[in-house]
């Protein structure tokens, strides 16, 4: 699509009806220069096919912090505590959902907490581009990282070193335990990002967390505010060590889930 000397407005919302949530007058400006600078890149490097306004703050900006809604709004039940300086890992990234408005919200100048955000994404013409916007949006707690969660995930100074892991992917829940157990502290959560969810989907991952040294304990399910399209969100904690041997080598996973 063209863009035009006067980018596209993001549609005005009720984020306090949405998600209990109310961003500030900074924030509201970050996430317009975020849908603008996303506009710009995804005509060289295919960034997301959701480009519509009311899509973009439904499908990227509501979805990406309605899985950390827990610990956004006041007075919410959250899956477990975490620190105000929470260690957070945006696994297989892309465009930079959900990590970038994730990294808006949780920033120091806007909220009691300020979370460290860390985009992992194996593309690294998306991850420089990533870098440039998040420094044109004046963010100073997130960092990029070009790697696979395969390799990552064994490297000592990654593995279970984060508080919380974010993973919104198209493939098996048991896949997306896989790739982020092995990056998350004892106690801490991993969120799976889904749309349809169902009994069979919870046996089977339940089966790979026996394996992986974790614990299902929530799913959020709720209704996007405008479309009324289904998403699930899955809260996993973990229990013990992940054993040594996940996550298995570069392709595996996906190739034999466990």
């Amino acid at each position: 699509m063209e863009i035009s000397s006067r980018p596209p407005k993001l549609p005005e919302q009720n984020w306090l009806e949405a998600l209990n949530w109310q961003p500030s007058s900074h924030q509201l400006l970050q996430f317009q220069d975020l849908y603008t600078q996303i506009l710009q890149g995804n005509q060289q490097l295919n960034l997301t096919r959701i480009t519509a306004a009311q899509d973009f703050w439904e499908k990227h900006l509501w979805d990406s912090l309605a899985g950390i809604q827990p610990w956004l709004a006041e007075g919410a039940t959250v899956p477990a505590t975490l620190p105000e300086d929470c260690r957070v890992i945006d696994i297989g990234s892309g465009g930079g959902f959900p990590g970038l408005p994730v990294a808006i919200a949780q920033s120091a100048s806007e909220a009691q907490r300020h979370w460290q955000v860390s985009l992992l994404d194996s593309t690294q013409k998306k991850m420089a581009f990533l870098e440039t916007v998040a420094l044109t949006l004046g963010l100073e707690n997130v960092e990029m990282i070009c790697d696979r969660a395969e390799s990552l995930g064994q490297d000592p100074a990654h593995r279970e070193q984060y508080d919380l892991a974010l993973i919104r992917a198209v493939g098996p829940a048991s896949v997306c335990a896989e790739y982020a157990l092995p990056f998350i502290k004892h106690q801490g959560i991993a969120v799976l990002y889904r749309g349809q969810w169902s009994e069979d989907d919870a046996t089977a991952l339940e089966t790979a967390l026996e394996q992986l040294g974790g614990k299902l304990t929530t799913v959020n399910h709720r209704q996007l505010p405008v479309s009324g399209d289904v998403r699930h969100y899955v809260y996993l904690q973990k229990q013990q060590e992940t054993p040594q041997k996940f996550p298995r080598r570069v392709g595996l996973p996906t190739k034999r889930p466990l």
